[in-house]
């Protein structure tokens, strides 16, 4: 049985020409971008400078794309946000390992990988950052359960309309558009957002001893 490509969900834009095309989705990418709710990007950082002042690590997930946003995640939210004396934000993507991540796909089903992962390495007072376009993948929705289970707080990054993702996330990150590219662009932009936020306010501290 054929499976429909996702990408035909995707609502598109002036195909007259390549430009008009780009015009058409940085004009929707700037205003999903500025809908966003400042208030859960508040407590979303909130969350992880917490998490990092206590010793406990951020974990991230995704798939596809949304898989490469939880490993670039890593990368400036770990070394982008160090500033010596400050808490380190240990962050690690549950998709980066590909041997570890497919011996658990394989031998417990793809639905529930993610979360025997963390049954594994997650601990109370972890955070992790699960990211999807859609908002009802099942390996995201179950890795989300599993960490509120083992009392880890849990923020969501979800698109189109919002899915399952959005209702049992602690923080709800919403970009309300209905294209994955602009979607997936507009998370990325929230980690970075996130990151040079974070590592703003602590160059302007400085170090600590």
């Amino acid at each position: 049985m054929s499976i429909p490509d996702p990408r035909h969900r995707n609502d598109l834009f002036d195909r007259s020409s390549i430009g008009a095309y780009l015009d058409g989705y940085a004009v929707r990418l700037g205003e999903v971008l500025g809908a966003v709710d400042r208030g859960a990007l508040a407590r979303a950082a909130e969350m992880i400078e917490a998490a990092a002042a206590a010793d406990h690590r951020v974990f991230s997930v995704g798939n596809g794309g949304s898989a490469a946003i939880a490993d670039h995640l890593c990368c400036d939210w770990t070394k982008g946000t160090h500033v010596s004396g400050h808490p380190v934000i240990d962050a690690t993507s549950l998709t980066a390992n590909g041997a570890l991540y497919s011996a658990l796909a394989n031998d417990f089903g793809f639905d529930i990988a993610f979360a025997r992962h963390l049954d594994i390495v997650g601990r109370a007072g972890d955070v992790l950052i699960a990211i999807s376009s859609s908002g009802n993948s099942p390996n995201i929705i179950a890795a989300v359960e599993k960490a509120r289970d083992r009392g880890m707080g849990t923020v969501g990054l979800s698109g189109f309309d919002g899915g399952r993702l959005k209702e049992v996330a602690d923080v709800a990150i919403h970009v309300d558009a209905r294209n994955y590219g602009i979607v997936e662009d507009a998370h990325q932009s929230v980690m970075h957002i996130i990151a040079q936020y974070i590592a703003c306010h602590r160059d302007a501290a400085g170090p600590r001893a």
